[in-house]
């Protein structure tokens, strides 16, 4: 399954659920707002440090660099360009996006 969140962690409680319901070995995609989740700063506070070592977790390039985070992501998260996002969302069975 692919997991896609799109709010930062400051706004909803979106990735909190979904890092509370995916399964070993899943796939979560940032994207939007919730790239900020996988930055230094804000991937302790959000969880998503703790998840890293479960999940396959992937952020969209083009969101973090038009905010500004792109050099802050923590180890362990992989960036995909928007034929990436595509590819994984092809590549899995289910998608289920959290709002």
């Amino acid at each position: 399954m692919l997991h896609i969140v799109n709010k930062s962690p400051a706004q909803t409680t979106s990735l909190a659920s979904c890092l509370r319901l995916a399964k070993d070995g899943q796939s979560l995609l940032l994207i939007e707002d919730g790239v900020y989740a996988a930055t230094a700063g804000l991937a302790a506070s959000s969880g998503l440090a703790a998840a890293v070592g479960r999940l396959k977790v992937y952020a969209l390039r083009p969101d973090l660099e038009a905010r500004g985070v792109a050099g802050r992501l923590i180890d362990g998260v992989a960036t995909v360009d928007y034929a990436g996002f595509v590819d994984l969302v092809a590549e899995h069975s289910t998608n289920q996006s959290w709002l």
